[in-house]
């Protein structure tokens, strides 16, 4: 029986990683959409976070949103664009902590990817509120792309380790 490279058993598990990443936004969402009533305001036990289901035709913070169906189509190619750039850096990064914050935005990304694929826009339902003052509402996609840029930065700029 051949032995598998530890560089291949990394890529599968990096590629199982992101997979598990886009499943569980894409079941969050689904949940939403199931228990969620379009723009009505749920309350959660947790002490910053609501539900409330909006749909996101746009980017970020809702930039672009309600534009024409074109905005729509030009944003899911670009975004496929960039995704498979990651996907690219991952399997050529050798560094894991990088690799792991690069997964983290490939896994949110391709998740938004795949909600604007079926639908044409992104489907929110985490409502960021702190002292009653509303912040955004996001997905679990989105809060990926977040942890993962944190972590590039932290890697990048703060963290350098000794060696380098």
């Amino acid at each position: 029986m051949k032995k598998v490279s530890k560089e291949v058993l990394s890529k599968i598990n990096f590629t199982i990683f992101i997979s598990l990443l886009v499943f569980v936004d894409y079941y969050s969402k689904s949940l939403a959409l199931l228990n969620l009533s379009y723009g009505q305001l749920k309350e959660t036990f947790f002490p910053f976070i609501d539900f409330l289901l909006i749909y996101n035709s746009g980017i970020a913070f809702g930039m672009l949103d309600g534009k024409s169906i074109y905005v729509s189509y030009l944003l899911l190619i670009l975004t496929i664009s960039i995704s498979i750039y990651l996907v690219w850096l991952i399997y050529n990064e050798e560094n894991f902590k990088k690799k792991s914050a690069l997964s983290f935005i490939a896994g949110g990304a391709l998740g938004n990817i795949l909600d604007r694929f079926n639908d044409g826009q992104v489907t929110d339902f985490l409502h960021l509120e702190i002292l009653e003052f509303s912040f955004f509402v996001f997905n679990f996609a989105d809060l990926f792309i977040t942890v993962g840029a944190i972590l590039i930065i932290y890697f990048e700029i703060i963290y350098k380790p000794k060696n380098e």
